[in-house]
């Protein structure tokens, strides 16, 4: 049994993902898409909030606020917004006092999510590799 915050699902499909040999031509937009991505979703709070809402499913912002440890109100509306406008999360606002609004991940955010499990993939198969590399860089 693995001990990544994923689903086997998940995980299955990420392997399939990774294991996916990427063409030698690339479409110029593609990968100006993939630059601007890896860009704005490969920062710690997006990815943070991907995996909260990939385990918890939809939350509202508090609870989200309260889940993504360390992360302000500010830094939070931020990314959102720009996770919203990427089409990554759906965000439900319902009209009552006090004002609630809920986040939920789209089929695209939740592809984008199985896409970066490869990187726990990674992290758990070459943690110990990784761990010896920079006692010896740093033993030096």
């Amino acid at each position: 049994m693995s001990s990544l915050p994923f689903s086997e699902a998940t995980i299955r499909k990420a392997r399939r993902i990774a294991e996916t040999i990427p063409p030698t031509d690339c479409d110029p937009k593609v990968e100006a898409l993939v630059n601007d991505l890896i860009g704005q979703v490969a920062d710690k709070w997006t990815m943070l909030i991907l995996e909260v809402l990939e385990e918890q499913g939809e939350q509202r912002f508090t609870q989200l606020a309260r889940q993504v440890s360390g992360i302000s109100q500010k830094m939070l509306t931020q990314t959102l917004r720009r996770m919203e406008r990427d089409g990554l999360v759906t965000r439900t606002v319902h009209a009552v006092v006090p004002p609630r609004v809920d986040y939920r991940l789209t089929e695209l955010g939740a592809s984008l999510g199985a896409a970066f499990c490869g990187v726990w993939i990674w992290a758990e198969a070459n943690l110990a590799r990784v761990e010896d590399s920079r006692k010896t860089f740093d033993a030096g």
